[in-house]
């Protein structure tokens, strides 16, 4: 068994796709129309046959609020795993992404937390040599 497809509830979908392509630097993998929304995925391009992140419309009544409460109380909702947090960090900044969290030595790994724009709070982290 194998993870497949991760999601992340977004408010809007188009929006979503425009920051995690252009400002993270995923790609798509699927768009299939569904009525107003679509089964959408992104991939790293580092590897496109890999674990698919859907960009769920957050749409069902308990998702705002949960992600509302997880945001007020600063815990990210995933974590993506990058080479160097600080290099990332610079690079996302530069493009104007908000963090919440600096890069910040947490033992084995580092960490960092930022705004995705679309409700959600996101961990980048990379493990200690």
């Amino acid at each position: 068994m194998r993870i497949n497809v991760m999601s992340v509830m977004v408010d809007d979908q188009a929006k979503a796709l425009r920051f995690y392509t252009e400002v993270l630097g995923f790609v798509k993998k699927t768009e299939v129309p569904l009525g107003e929304h679509a089964w959408l995925t992104v991939v790293s391009p580092e590897d496109p046959d890999g674990t698919q992140l859907s960009l769920e419309p957050d749409e069902h009544p308990a998702a705002r609020p949960f992600k509302e409460a997880l945001v007020e109380d600063g815990i990210p909702f995933t974590s993506f795993s990058v080479d160097d947090v600080t290099t990332e960090y610079d690079r996302l900044v530069g493009q104007g992404v908000r963090f919440t969290q600096p890069p910040t030595d947490m033992g084995p790994v580092t960490t960092a937390v930022f705004e995705d724009t679309c409700g959600n709070l996101i961990q980048i982290a990379a493990q200690k040599s």
